[in-house]
């Protein structure tokens, strides 16, 4: 299969065809075009990854990678016919395609807008050629298709669909440097020197690192996609709306770089200032996604003590080491590339989820507040969250539990354009109660914070003594990847930390070749952790930037009351209130998920 994705590389040619300059007639003329290609199981064994292969590399050597996408279904129902093709938005669907029909459907469908006979569905009781696919009989079966592998959502017969998510390079603006291939650990992006470059969506994880080598603006999120759109508009919107309650909460890294924005030193720490400015734009709450942090730490310290405790007991079905699963961009990476894997990775939601899931239910069934009234909005370190947002099985009847996000230069730049004096602002406050939150929490925002916040917790439940020592050095520091051994009352807990997704790809590998005898892994997808995320002050680089931040994100742990997640009193009472016991009942239902196998894409 990689072999085949690889092939997106061979984008020679452009400069023979006619540039996306001069094509203003056909298809493309007047509509952005999608090229929807079943990847159902029939379609799929029948060569439909080299079909969507050769329609990248044809569409992008025509000069038209920024007006046409090519995407991956579900199934469309009528496998006998496949390889199918659907042509959007005028849904034509054409039948038993080859990969070397691709240059015919791109220049006379989509360029000349001619319809291509010979490839469409014949309707052998009306002895007629049918070319929009709404009328074949197979067409509300395929409605109801489930369509779990997916992500990006499109629209056919007013159904919901979903097909992949990946950022998009503009094939107009690349002038083929390189930098973005180079950046991107998921090794996504292919194509030669000095020729545009193309994305292969079946590898993007959406966590946005090209976006930031980019000098040309020429990388973007795929047309009617959630990713790398600002959302500040809708925040504006959301704000004056009297109908409506907002909510924003904010992640641990956020604060330890915001102020980079308005001139002051790495690693000043702008808690107080970034509440009141989110007050003074409107929003009606402020509360810590660190809080999430500390219900993530709970259930996630439960998760790994139970699969200790059966590991130990010589149950052969228990899947270790568990790897923590707070980083969207991680989860993409896994779900494309190791699929077979996903069983490793915690269930957790990530913090921002698990929040934003607690606040449309527990508080606001507390407050009064119906949950289509109430907008959650997450101001992130992170471009991978807004892909994280749009992700179905964070919805509940249509209503996501994270609204949207925004980023910390967002936030920023809103800052700037209210006229809103930074310097001056007074220390806000986050909201009671959900905004009290422990120095565990608060450590999430850097490599080997997640591992240390949790083994805070895991040594006190899996021993059932008090931690004698609470800072874990042998997991903080910048390497790519760090081991250590932690001694749980005679039981040694081999843990890794691993920090980008090129790292990531070095221990999954031995995972999967059974070279590893770790216990736990953290995986942040990010240099240095979500201090170092795409949302951030771009930091050039510059090491001394991301230890500023970290030293931060330190500080405040230490000057913490409470250091322990298990021990914030907040917790305690959500639990006996409204979650009950850690992985069961409603806190299995409200903060655990599932993972997909995204590799028949």
């Amino acid at each position: 299969m990689d072999t085949q994705h690889d092939q997106y590389s061979n984008t020679t040619g452009i400069n023979e065809r006619q540039s996306s300059d001069q094509v203003t007639y056909g298809l493309i003329a007047s509509s952005h075009v999608q090229v929807l290609c079943c990847c159902g199981s029939a379609c799929y064994n029948s060569d439909s990854l080299k079909i969507i292969d050769n329609f990248i590399r044809v569409i992008a050597s025509y000069g038209l990678g920024s007006r046409v996408d090519v995407v991956a279904t579900g199934c469309f129902g009528f496998c006998a016919k496949g390889p199918i093709v659907r042509i959007m938005p005028d849904n034509t669907t054409y039948v038993q395609v080859h990969p070397e029909d691709v240059e015919d459907i791109v220049k006379t469908h989509i360029i000349d807008g001619h319809l291509l006979e010979r490839l469409q569905y014949v309707d052998f009781m009306a002895q007629q050629l049918v070319d929009d696919a709404k009328h074949w009989s197979s067409f509300p079966k395929q409605l109801s298709m489930d369509a779990m592998l997916h992500d990006y959502i499109y629209e056919i017969g007013g159904k919901r669909f979903l097909s992949v998510m990946s950022y998009k390079i503009d094939a107009d603006k690349c002038k083929g440097c390189g930098a973005c291939k180079r950046g991107c650990s998921s090794k996504a992006i292919v194509g030669d020197l000095r020729h545009p470059h193309v994305v292969n969506p079946y590898k993007c994880t959406c966590c946005g690192h090209c976006t930031t080598k980019c000098k040309f603006d020429a990388i973007h999120g795929p047309v009617g996609a959630l990713i790398e759109r600002n959302y500040v508009e809708d925040l504006l919107v959301d704000v004056a709306d009297p109908e409506k309650i907002v909510v924003a909460q904010t992640a641990p890294a956020v604060r330890y770089a915001l102020g980079e924005e308005f001139g002051m030193p790495p690693g000043t720490i702008v808690t107080g200032k970034m509440i009141t400015a989110l007050r003074k734009v409107g929003v009606d709450y402020v509360f810590d996604t660190d809080f999430g942090a500390d219900i993530t730490i709970i259930e996630e310290a439960a998760e790994i003590v139970d699969r200790l405790r059966k590991f130990i007991a010589g149950d052969k079905t228990v899947r270790i080491p568990i790897t923590t699963s707070c980083c969207p961009a991680w989860v993409n990476f896994f779900e494309n590339d190791y699929p077979d894997l996903r069983e490793y990775p915690s269930t957790c939601k990530s913090p921002a989820q698990m929040l934003g899931a607690v606040l449309k239910t527990y508080w606001a069934q507390r407050m009064g507040i119906p949950r289509d009234k109430l907008v959650v909005v997450s101001v992130m370190p992170c471009l991978s969250k807004k892909y994280e947002c749009a992700r179905d099985e964070f919805y509940t009847d249509g209503n996501p539990d994270v609204d949207y996000s925004v980023t910390t230069i967002e936030l920023a730049e809103l800052i700037k354009r209210m006229n809103i004096n930074f310097y001056t602002l007074r220390d806000g406050l986050f909201d009671s109660p959900l905004g009290d939150c422990s120095g565990a929490g608060a450590i999430f925002g850097t490599t080997g914070g997640v591992m240390e916040a949790v083994l805070r917790t895991v040594y006190e439940e899996f021993t059932e003594q008090e931690l004698p020592h609470l800072e874990f050095e042998q997991v903080r520091g910048l390497d790519g990847i760090r081991e250590a051994v932690i001694d749980l009352n005679g039981f040694e807990l081999k843990v890794c930390v691993v920090n980008t997704l090129a790292n990531a790809r070095i221990v999954m590998d031995k995972l999967r070749s059974g070279e590893l005898e770790y216990h736990v892994i953290e995986v942040m997808a990010c240099p240095g952790g979500c201090i170092g995320g795409t949302g951030q002050p771009y930091h050039h680089g510059d090491i001394d930037v991301i230890k500023a931040r970290q030293r931060a994100i330190y500080s405040e742990d230490v000057g913490k009351r409470l250091r322990k997640s298990h021990e914030n009193p907040v917790i305690q009472r959500l639990y006996r209130e409204f979650l009950g016991t850690p992985l069961h009942g409603m806190a299995h239902d409200l903060l655990h998920t599932k993972y997909r196998d995204k590799s028949i894409l």
